[in-house]
C-alpha cells in the first residue's frame, strides 16, 4: 500500500505454496515492479513490526472499514457477520497496515524469514469470483519456512512452464482452440488425435478383457429424461440452454438438451429389454461426447473445457456383486496408471454428511442405503491395498464416489477420474431385473471413467511426459533422415516396410541441411531418428538416434524393426531409452 497508495483491499488468503492478495490498484503493476515490492517486504520484516489486534462490535467495525476507504472489505464483513451470526470482527495491524483478519499471527515481522518468499505472478481476478463484478489484480507470492523449500518450488514451477500442455500443444501441433469455434471447444489436430486414438485403443482392450460391451448413444436427448433422473436441479446451471422445437404456428413440440453426461442413455439401454439376475453384472462402455457450459474464467486449454469426450462406463449389478465389481474397477485404474508410469496416486472416498443442514437438498435422503453402500465400497478399497483417504460431505447426490488423485511431475495434485455408486436413479427410472426368487429388484449402478475425459487426461499425459511420449503413444514414431538425396530410394523402401506394420513413420526428403533436419525432428520430440548414408545402404542397416539419449547405434534394419514392433506391441514405457 506504500508503493501504490489509495489502492483498495480484496481477499488475501494463505494457499498451499504461499498466499495471494486481490487489490484494486491505484496504478498498474507489472513484473518489472516485483523487485521493488520484494525489497519493501524485506524492509518491513527487518523493522520487527509487532502484530496486534482489536475486536470491534459490528457497527464500529463497519465504521472503521468505511473510514479506511475499504468498500470491498466492508461488503465482505457484512456478509460474514450475517452468515455466521457474528457479534464482532477482529482487526490485525502491523506498522501502518490494518486488515480485517481472524489470525493468529507471529509476534512480529522479524520472525518471518527474509529469504523464503518470492513474488510468483500477477493475474486478473473478479471480486468474489463473479464475472459481473469488478476485475481486481491478484498477486501470488511463494512463501515457505526455508530457502531450500522455496528454491525447490521455483524449480518445480519452471519445469511446469516447460511442460505446460498449452505450450507443448502448440509446439507439437496437438490441438488448437479457435475463437470462431468457441471457448472451451478444442480442435484436435492430427498429432493430438493420434494420442486420443492410442489411448482409446488401449482402454478398449482393457475393457474387453473385463467383459464390457461397447455402445454408442446420441448427444441429444429430450429434457424430460433429466427431470426423471433428477439431474436437472443439480446440473441446470452448467448445461447449455435447451433446444425447443416448434410448429409453424409457434407452438412447442419438444424440448431437447445437449447432454452433460452419458448415464441416462446407458440406463435406457439397460431397460430396453427384460433383465434377469443371470444377466448381471452388465457392463456397458462408450467414448461419449458431453457438453457443459463452464464459466469462461475457468476454461484452460484441455484441462477445463465445454465440449469433452468421456471414457464412460456403467456397471449394473446386484448388491452381492458390488465389492467385486468395484475392486475390478480399481484394478483397471491401477493397470492403466502403471502402464503410463503414474505411480504417485491415491483414492479419496467421498461420503455423504448426515449432519449437513442442507443434506436433503444435496443428497438423495436414504440413510440406510448411504451407510450400506459406503461400507461396501470402503471394504473394496481395503481389499485393493491401494492408499485412500475419506472426504466427508463430498459424495454425488445419488451415492458415494471415489476420486483418483495423483500428483503431477510439477507437484500439482489433480483429480484424474471419478467412480460412483448409484442406488437412487434406477428406482427413479423404474429399472428392474428379475431375481432368483422371481421378484423384481432395482440394480445398483457403478459409474466409472478411468480416463475421466479425453481432454483432461491427454493434458495430464502431455505434462507427465513433457511431450516425450513412449513410442506406442508418439504421434510420429520414426523419422528417416538421409545424408543425401541419393539415399532416398533406400529410405522409401524401409518407410513402406514400416508402414505395412502400422508404424507411424515419416521421411524428411526436404532440401534442408542435415543439421536442420535433425533439429526439426528433435524439436518435435520424435522418439526414433534413423540416419541413412552410404554405409547403411550397403549393409542394409540404420544409424539409430533415440530422443533424449546421447549414444547413437548402428544396427541391421531388421533388428531395429523387430525391437521397435516389440516395444509398440507391449506398450513399453521406453522414454529416453534405446530399444531392447
Amino acid at each position: 500500500m506504500t508503493l501504490r497508495p489509495k489502492s483498495k483491499l480484496g481477499f488475501g488468503p494463505p494457499i498451499k505454496d504461499g498466499f495471494y492478495y486481490d487489490f484494486i490498484l491505484s496504478s498498474p503493476l507489472n513484473e518489472e515492479d516485483f523487485k521493488a515490492l520484494e525489497q519493501k517486504m524485506r524492509e518491513i520484516l527487518g523493522q520487527k513490526q509487532p502484530f496486534s489486534y482489536e475486536d470491534l462490535p459490528l457497527s464500529k467495525a463497519y465504521e472503521k472499514l468505511e473510514n479506511m476507504g475499504e468498500p470491498y472489505k466492508k461488503e465482505y464483513a457484512q456478509e460474514l457477520a450475517q452468515k455466521h451470526q457474528l457479534k464482532e470482527l477482529r482487526f490485525f495491524s502491523n506498522g501502518p497496515f490494518v486488515d480485517m483478519c481472524e489470525g493468529p499471527h507471529v509476534e512480529n515481522t522479524a520472525q518471518i524469514p527474509r529469504d523464503c518468499f518470492k513474488i510468483r505472478s500477477i493475474t486478473g481476478a473478479y471480486w468474489r469470483g463473479d464475472s459481473n463484478n469488478t476485475m481486481m489484480t491478484r498477486i501470488y507470492v511463494w512463501a515457505f519456512e526455508s530457502k531450500e523449500e522455496l528454491h525447490r518450488q521455483i524449480a518445480l514451477y519452471e519445469e511446469g512452464l516447460k511442460r505446460d500442455h498449452k505450450k507443448l500443444g502448440k509446439e507439437l501441433e496437438l490441438f488448437v482452440v479457435e475463437e470462431e469455434i468457441g471457448k472451451g471447444l478444442p480442435l484436435w489436430l492430427p498429432n493430438g488425435t493420434i494420442l486420443r486414438d492410442e489411448m482409446e485403443k488401449y482402454i478398449r482392450e482393457l475393457e474387453f478383457m473385463r467383459g464390457y460391451q461397447r455402445v454408442v448413444t446420441p448427444v441429444l436427448t429430450k429434457s424430460e429424461l433429466y427431470y426423471q433422473t433428477g439431474h436437472l436441479p443439480y446440473y441446470k446451471e452448467s448445461m447449455y440452454p435447451p433446444l425447443i422445437l416448434k410448429n409453424k404456428d409457434g407452438t412447442e413440440i419438444e424440448e431437447y438438451c445437449l447432454r452433460p453426461m452419458n448415464c441416462p442413455h446407458h440406463h435406457k439401454i439397460f431397460s430396453s429389454k427384460p433383465r434377469s439376475y443371470r444377466d448381471l453384472p452388465l457392463r456397458l462402455a462408450e467414448f461419449g461426447n458431453v457438453y457443459r457450459y463452464e464459466d469462461s474464467g475457468a476454461l484452460s486449454g484441455l484441462l477445463r473445457v465445454r465440449g469433452m469426450c468421456m471414457n464412460d462406463g456403467h456397471i449394473y449389478c446386484r448388491e452381492d456383486q458390488i465389492q467385486d465389481e468395484f475392486l475390478s474397477v480399481m484394478h483397471l485404474h491401477e493397470e492403466l496408471y502403471h502402464k503410463l508410469g503414474i505411480t504417485n496416486f491415491y483414492m479419496r472416498l467421498s461420503t455423504w454428511d448426515p449432519e449437513d443442514p442442507k443434506g436433503k437438498e444435496k443428497y438423495v435422503y436414504a440413510p440406510e442405503k448411504w451407510e450400506k453402500t459406503q461400507a461396501l465400497i470402503q471394504q473394496a478399497m481395503e481389499a485393493s491395498k491401494l492408499p485412500y483417504t475419506i472426504g466427508k460431505g463430498e459424495a454425488a447426490f445419488y451415492g458415494p464416489k471415489i476420486d483418483f488423485q495423483f500428483t503431477t511431475v510439477t507437484g500439482r495434485e489433480e483429480t484424474a477420474s471419478t467412480n460412483q455408486l448409484d442406488f437412487a436413479i434406477p428406482e427413479r427410472l423404474k429399472m428392474t431385473f428379475i431375481g432368483a426368487d422371481n421378484q423384481e429388484y432395482y440394480p445398483y449402478v457403478i459409474h466409472r471413467a478411468p480416463m475421466g475425459t479425453h481432454e483432461r487426461f491427454v493434458a495430464f499425459l502431455i505434462e507427465h511426459f513433457g511431450g516425450d511420449f513412449p513410442t506406442w503413444l508418439a504421434p510420429v514414431q520414426v523419422m528417416f533422415v538421409p545424408l543425401h538425396e541419393k539415399f532416398l530410394e533406400y529410405c522409401h523402401k524401409l518407410t513402406l516396410e514400416l508402414k505395412q506394420e502400422w508404424v507411424r513413420v515419416e521421411l524428411d526428403d526436404s532440401h534442408d541441411s542435415f543439421g536442420k533436419k535433425i533439429r526439426k525432428a528433435t524439436l518435435k520430440k520424435i522418439p526414433h531418428i534413423l540416419v541413412v548414408g552410404e554405409q547403411e545402404v550397403t549393409q542394409n542397416s540404420v544409424s539409430h538416434r533415440r530422443f533424449g539419449v546421447d549414444q547413437q547405434q548402428t544396427l541391421p534394419f531388421e533388428e531395429f524393426k523387430n525391437k521397435l514392433l516389440k516395444s509398440i506391441k507391449e506398450r513399453k514405457l521406453d522414454c529416453k531409452q534405446l530399444l531392447s
